[in-house]
């Protein structure tokens, strides 16, 4: 290998760190953020939508707040996917689950720690002057239920690999033009199954949320991610553009046609 292949398989090895960086952050970040939920017609300062979903089903747009991070881990999944294919996809996704897994045990242990007295008296009160449980807050934020723990495990793992497939799917109909043909569609097609598998598992097989109420809320949240998947299409053109000038254009196309040749090998070797 001389000094020129050398370096550029080096650039190589660092995009796809830093990647997997970017995605492994926001994955578990999305995660310890996700208890929370937010108005989005609040945040953006107009009235409550009111939707009429399904019979008995007025909703609005009350959203965890781990949406905020998803739509850069799926788009960084799709990046990943055109330079370094579904086995590069599969790789990060197997790793994310498993020290998502690894925070979750982590935090259930720290929620079990008995706290310092100090700590309970100098947090005594909010900023309003009212009494405040510092120790149950934190409990409370920082643990959630299995059925949720497990919901969004299975959630992320059939979104990721669905991701993953259907990407490639349409980049065979599409070539290597029309990037935001299969990064978009694929997107939108995998959140319309996390949409629901993760409030089905968390919700209604281990909680007790009627099935209406689950596609309703599913409903919703897929609503908002068409959305941001849609707009978030010329970040993806913005980010191409970037790695094409890190990697060099000509081994930038390189190292896509790798990619494509990968996931072909794959598929006739299963």
């Amino acid at each position: 290998m001389d000094r020129s292949q050398l370096i550029n398989e080096r650039k190589r090895q660092t995009l796809y760190v830093a990647l997997c960086a970017i995605f492994l952050t926001n994955a578990i970040v999305a995660e310890l953020v996700g208890p929370k939920i937010f108005s989005l017609e609040a945040f953006m300062g107009i009235a409550p939508a009111q939707l009429k979903i399904m019979d008995g089903f007025v909703l609005d747009f009350n959203l965890t707040a781990g949406v905020v991070l998803w739509p850069v881990v799926f788009i960084t999944t799709d990046i990943i996917n055109e330079y370094f294919g579904k086995r590069g996809v599969k790789k990060i996704s197997f790793i994310t689950a498993g020290l998502i897994t690894y925070v979750f045990v982590v935090v259930f242990f720290v929620t079990k720690l008995p706290p310092a007295q100090f700590w309970l008296d100098l947090n005594s009160t909010d900023s309003a002057g009212n009494p405040f449980n510092i120790e149950e807050a934190f409990d409370k934020i920082f643990t959630q239920g299995m059925g949720i723990i497990i919901g969004s495990l299975v959630a992320f793992l059939i979104g990721q690999f669905l991701d993953a497939h259907t990407f490639q799917w349409l980049r065979k109909l599409t070539g290597s033009k029309q990037i935001w043909v299969r990064a978009t569609g694929s997107t939108l097609i995998s959140q319309l199954v996390d949409s629901f598998v993760v409030l089905g598992v968390a919700f209604y097989v281990f909680g007790n949320w009627p099935l209406k109420q689950v596609l309703a809320v599913g409903i919703i949240n897929y609503i908002y991610k068409f959305i941001i998947a849609v707009g978030m299409t010329p970040l993806l053109y913005v980010s191409h553009y970037v790695i094409d000038s890190y990697l060099g254009k000509d081994f930038a196309e390189q190292v896509v046609e790798d990619a494509a040749k990968t996931n072909l090998f794959e598929k006739n070797s299963d």
